[in-house]
């Protein structure tokens, strides 16, 4: 198993992770593993791509069209003097 030591942490946060194990009735050390498993191990809502995540909440508000820029031709490579 690995260690891993969390450095400056918010004294309030750190009050609410020490409440939160009370109430689970374990130490800190343990409601912290808990935390980062159970968010770790979750998966994100099925999106494939970052699109389709993007997609995904904006499409609840109507999604937005836009008008795709005209296109320009290809520029000719810069002669760079050789």
């Amino acid at each position: 198993m690995a260690t891993m030591t969390i450095r400056n942490i918010d004294d309030r946060l750190k009050a609410r992770l020490r409440v939160r194990a009370a109430e689970h009735g374990r130490s800190m050390e343990d409601e912290a593993r808990d935390i980062l498993r159970s968010a770790l191990s979750r998966e994100d809502g099925g999106c494939g791509s970052l699109v389709e995540a993007i997609r995904s909440r904006i499409a609840p508000v109507g999604g937005v069209e836009l008008e795709a820029p005209p296109r320009e031709p290809i520029r000719e490579p810069q002669d760079l003097g050789r």
